[in-house]
């Protein structure tokens, strides 16, 4: 990722709007199918409940501070990692995949869907183990597991 045309910041109140657009235009795009969820409702769960567990990273534009992308992580766990489709092949996702696992306790768990084939290419490229999954998810999709574990 080019450090000089876009940085990372964690999320605040005026990225709220902007990051919930990118996150269901990605995920339609993705998936092929509308969100489950209303724009209020999921604007609510990005800045209420996602924070209350995880980091919430956002990567912005320098020039105009727009958000291009972001990902709620934990030590364990990434919950939620989406690129702006405009903005997808620039290493963004490989950014913030590198910064969760420096965070990590040597160890990553997350979900993906498995209609999603391109996520889970981008994930096994960066080291992740893909297991069986389920479909016990809002969206009602069946969904596998990745895992990454780091050296030592």
């Amino acid at each position: 990722m080019d450090l000089s045309i876009y940085k990372m910041e964690l999320l605040a109140s005026e990225h709220i709007k902007e990051v919930t657009s990118l996150w269901r235009e990605s995920m339609m795009e993705a998936l092929g199918i509308e969100p489950v969820h209303s724009f209020e409702s999921q604007a609510y769960f990005l800045e209420h409940l996602l924070p209350s567990s995880y980091q919430v990273s956002v990567v912005v534009r320098i020039d105009n501070s727009d958000p291009v992308a972001f990902m709620a992580s934990s030590e364990t766990e990434i919950s939620q990692l989406y690129v702006s489709p405009r903005f997808q092949g620039k290493g963004i996702g490989s950014y913030l995949l590198s910064q969760a696992k420096e965070q990590s306790n040597g160890s990553l768990t997350l979900r993906t869907f498995e209609v999603n084939e391109k996520a889970q290419r981008f994930y096994r490229a960066h080291g992740f183990v893909v297991r069986p999954g389920n479909s016990e998810n809002e969206e009602g999709l069946p969904d596998i597991e990745c895992q990454w574990k780091g050296k030592g």
